[in-house]
């Protein structure tokens, strides 16, 4: 027979339950907080594999898809996707003109090659086939580019969605060689 006070033997196991219940918010709490950590992990990463397309898309030849394919992936540091859903696909690279406005349009028709795109821009900057500018949109799948969303592993009903990313830079090179011949 117990020799405890009847008040204490009421109370066996209520610490066990107040420790459980403690633990349980804590750990929501926790997980959520690495949940954010990792939404705004992403957020910075779109940011720079845009960045980083667009500075490779100005130097490169657009013609090429061998090296289109290349700076895809290069954009993505090497890897083949990023969080297991997200890959080079998801990068929408635009090659814009200027127009008599000022405002940016893309170029169309899109020159043969970089050394077709300086004689055009040579022989009218404004025109339609003079590339002046790359975007690179870090997008879903779709014609509008659609937002990606944010899936979570931890398979917390989160709505989110990770918002474009998109970074403008003025067209270099474009893979065009000094001293090579222009051609139209």
């Amino acid at each position: 027979m117990s020799t405890k006070p009847p008040a204490l033997r009421r109370q066996r196991g209520a610490t066990t339950v107040e420790v459980a219940l403690a633990s349980l918010v804590f750990f929501l709490f926790l997980l959520g907080w690495m949940e954010l950590a990792r939404y705004m992990y992403l957020l910075n990463l779109s940011q720079e594999v845009a960045r980083r397309a667009a500075r490779a898309a100005a130097i490169t030849d657009f013609s090429d898809s061998a090296a289109m394919a290349q700076l895809r992936q290069q954009a993505m540091f090497g890897a083949a996707t990023l969080d297991g859903t997200i890959n080079g696909d998801n990068l929408a690279i635009d090659y814009l003109r200027l127009d008599a406005a000022g405002a940016l349009q893309p170029a169309s028709p899109m020159p043969a090659s970089p050394a077709g795109n300086a004689f055009n821009c040579l022989r009218d900057p404004q025109g339609a086939s003079c590339i002046r500018f790359v975007r690179v949109r870090w997008c879903g799948n779709g014609g509008a580019c659609p937002s990606l969303p944010f899936i979570s592993p931890a398979q917390l009903p989160l709505q989110l969605a990770l918002p474009r990313s998109t970074v403008v830079v003025r067209a270099e090179s474009l893979g065009f060689t000094p001293g090579a011949p222009l051609s139209p």
